[in-house]
C-alpha cells in the first residue's frame, strides 16, 4: 500500500482532497500543521509528499526541502493557487519538486497525476535497488576474478590444459603408460 503525506494549512482543502482520494487504496496522512507533518516525515516512509505552497508557519518550498533531506526517494509535489514562474523555478531548484498541482484542482487530474507519480516513484526505487544489486554482483565477480588471478600465479599447472584440434580438452590418464 502506497503512503502519501498531504500538508495544507486549510482544513477544508485537506478534507476535500481526502474525500477525492478515498477508495484509491492509499494510506493518506493529512496534516494542517507543518511541524506535525515534519514529525511524521521523520517517523514514517512516504512515496509521495504533497504540500501547499503558502502557509503561515512554513512555506511549502521550505517544507519540501526538509522532506527532500529526510526522504530523498519520495516524490515531492506542490499545491497552490498561485503559479508565478519565479516561485515554480525556486520550488524545482530548491526542493526538486516533481509536479505542480493548481488550486482549484480537477478531481480526475489529481488522481491521475498521483497515480502517475506513484508509478514513477516505484520505478525509481526499483531501479535504485537493481543498481545496488548489480554493484554487489560486480563486487563478487571482481573478488572471484582476483582469486582466479592469484590461483593462476600460485599454481600455473592447474590452468595448463591440452586441447585437440576441435578445441576439446584432452585429459591424460596417468595410470596408463604413454604409447611409444
Amino acid at each position: 500500500m502506497s503512503r502519501l503525506l498531504l500538508l495544507d494549512d486549510e482544513p477544508a482543502v485537506v478534507n476535500a482532497i481526502c474525500r477525492e482520494l478515498r477508495g484509491e487504496g492509499w494510506q493518506l496522512d493529512a496534516f494542517t500543521d507543518p511541524q506535525v507533518a515534519l514529525e511524521a516525515l521523520s517517523q514514517n516512509t512516504y512515496e509521495l509528499i504533497l504540500s501547499d505552497l503558502r502557509m503561515p508557519e512554513l512555506d511549502g518550498i521550505a517544507f519540501l526541502q526538509f522532506a527532500k533531506q529526510l526522504q530523498p526517494d519520495a516524490l515531492r509535489l506542490l499545491l497552490s493557487g498561485d503559479s508565478d514562474r519565479e516561485t515554480l523555478v525556486r520550488a524545482i531548484n530548491r526542493a526538486e519538486v516533481y509536479r505542480f498541482i493548481s488550486k482549484p484542482w480537477d478531481a480526475y487530474e489529481l488522481r491521475s497525476t498521483l497515480h502517475t507519480c506513484l508509478e514513477l516513484q516505484h520505478s525509481q526505487v526499483e531501479r535504485k535497488a537493481l543498481l545496488e544489486r548489480v554493484r554487489q554482483q560486480q563486487h563478487a565477480i571482481d573478488a572471484h576474478e582476483a582469486h582466479l588471478r592469484k590461483m593462476r600465479q600460485e599454481h600455473p599447472e592447474i590452468f595448463a590444459v591440452a586441447r585437440s584440434e576441435d578445441g576439446a580438452i584432452l585429459l591424460e590418464d596417468e595410470s596408463e603408460p604413454e604409447p611409444r
